[in-house]
């Protein structure tokens, strides 16, 4: 596929990650990740171990669910001691999907969307060393298409589908125009 469009080069994660990383702990109380959330306002905690390294992630969806939980439920007058008595390492969700620093924004992008997740921690060596969010690979796409768009241009002229653009990457160094092989009439 000589005249197959190229990528802009794979821009690792580390550029675009938050860092560092606010953890928890997983013997932490319950209550000390809502708050740590909130105060920071943040959606996704990655839980560590004693020796720093990543054992789980903790959400507000997770802490959510905790709350209609029929245990939680039967003591809802005593919401905040139940909140203290459970710790996060019994809301979190013990398999987190990782990235390393060096791993591709597209490849992350990518695996956010397939896996449905709203976050990645980026890990090295076993240890948390940034979060990667859906705020953070907006931003990234956001910043990447304002560089590197050249133009936008309707791909119909009838006002009903000129919602649908083409966006406009410069040309290829080798000067031929990028084409879309499996469109109609290619």
């Amino acid at each position: 596929m000589a005249n197959a469009p190229a990528w802009p080069e794979a821009i690792p994660v580390a550029q675009w990650m938050t860092a560092p990383a606010v953890t928890i702990r997983a013997a932490a109380p319950a209550r000390e990740a809502v708050e740590l959330m909130r105060a920071r306002r943040i959606r996704h905690l990655p839980v560590v171990d004693e020796a720093g390294r990543l054992v789980g992630i903790v959400t507000d969806r997770d802490l959510r669910q905790m709350v209609f939980d029929p245990a939680v439920q039967e003591r809802l007058a005593e919401l905040g001691e139940v909140l203290q008595a459970r710790t996060v390492g019994e809301v979190m969700t013990w398999g987190v999907i990782t990235v390393a620093p060096t791993t591709g924004i597209r490849a992350a992008a990518r695996l956010m969307h397939e896996q449905k997740i709203g976050a990645l921690p980026v890990v090295e060596d076993g240890r948390v060393v940034g979060m990667l969010t859906e705020h953070d690979v907006l931003r990234a796409f956001e910043q990447l298409v304002r560089e590197r768009v050249a133009g936008v241009r309707p791909l119909a002229v009838d006002r009903a589908v000129a919602e649908i653009y083409e966006y406009g990457f410069p040309e290829p160094s080798w000067g031929g125009p990028w084409e879309n092989e499996g469109a109609p009439g290619h």
